[in-house]
């Protein structure tokens, strides 16, 4: 198989792939082309269908489609214009080639997320994460499998969980090495700060906003989620519970970025650092692992607004 990261200037293309995204637009001259984006377990490329004629069957999004076509560069990173598109049969391609999967082990990722959860000492806390985590099946089921981003960061199979216990091992590490934080708050937000993208984000592969994503978001779900949870809970403590939500509510940081809330805690500060870290480092190193083009320099990243270089260098 043609993988996408392995994709190279001028190179026809004839393979599989998953259409994660089709838009209809026009040129500048009112002619109507395909934007597509194409997927398989290792990226995710832009592709253009400039004549959409009698080469060009009729294919929806979430279909795997047979694709002809060119690899070109466009600001540096590859995109293919397609000449023929055809709906794959069944028997034609593995359906596991396209959904992208993280390379850790998620058994061992989960193992990590109980241990993390055992080793919670405030009684109300650990009831308030096995609830949630463990005891809610549409969570439990969910959480090994669920992406943690549409397209952002850790946007594939099983990278929910492996960025909720990479900001929780940050989370972990800054909480032995400064005075003044409650480990136990922090570990739960740390758990608990991107939970509700299991509601937020359909399954895997299709991977787009719900409705409650798109009008609620996870923040405000995931505040609601311990509200829930804590209710049923006796005599649990209600100044713990605004804690708790507090982190969700201000994880992100700064009101730009859709925050309700700043931080206003040492928790707060630190989940934010860390949940902040987590994702544009990722960003950083899924950029790295997919780049095709000679030289140290990686191009421009809207994500992080600036050029981005990797760390190569000779003596002079």
């Amino acid at each position: 198989m043609q993988y996408l990261k392995d994709l190279k200037e001028n190179e026809r293309v004839v393979e599989h792939y998953l259409c994660k995204q089709k838009q209809t637009l026009k040129t500048k001259t009112g002619k109507p082309y395909f934007s597509l984006k194409l997927q398989d377990k290792t990226a995710v490329v832009d592709s253009k269908v400039w004549e959409i004629n009698s080469d060009i069957s009729e294919f929806e999004e979430n279909d795997v489609i047979k694709i002809d076509g060119v690899v070109q560069l466009y600001n540096s990173e590859p995109q293919l214009k397609i000449s023929r598109i055809r709906k794959s049969l069944e028997g034609e391609y593995d359906p596991t080639e396209y959904v992208p999967r993280t390379e850790k082990d998620i058994d061992q990722l989960y193992s990590q997320l109980l241990t993390y959860i055992e080793s919670i000492n405030q009684p109300y806390i650990r009831r308030l994460l096995t609830g949630i985590v463990i005891d809610n099946e549409d969570i439990s089921k969910a959480i090994t499998s669920h992406s943690a981003a549409k397209n952002l960061h850790h946007s594939y199979y099983g990278g929910l969980l492996e960025h909720l216990i990479a900001v929780t091992d940050i989370c972990d590490f800054i909480s032995k090495r400064y005075k003044f934080i409650d480990r136990d708050i922090l570990i739960a937000g740390a758990i608990l700060h991107d939970i509700a993208k299991i509601f937020e984000l359909s399954p895997m592969p299709t991977n787009i906003y719900t409705d409650d994503g798109q009008m609620l978001g996870h923040i405000y779900m995931g505040a609601e989620l311990i509200s829930k949870e804590a209710a049923k809970i006796k005599d649990f403590p209600h100044t713990l519970e605004s804690m708790l939500k507090h982190l969700i509510l201000s994880h992100h940081g700064e009101y730009e970025f859709g925050s309700p809330k700043l931080p206003m805690t040492m928790e707060a500060f630190i989940l934010h650092a860390a949940d902040n870290m987590d994702a544009k480092i990722k960003v950083l190193e899924e950029t790295i692992a997919g780049d095709v083009t000679p030289g140290v320099w990686l191009g421009y990243n809207k994500m992080l607004n600036r050029y981005l270089r990797k760390s190569d260098y000779e003596d002079a």
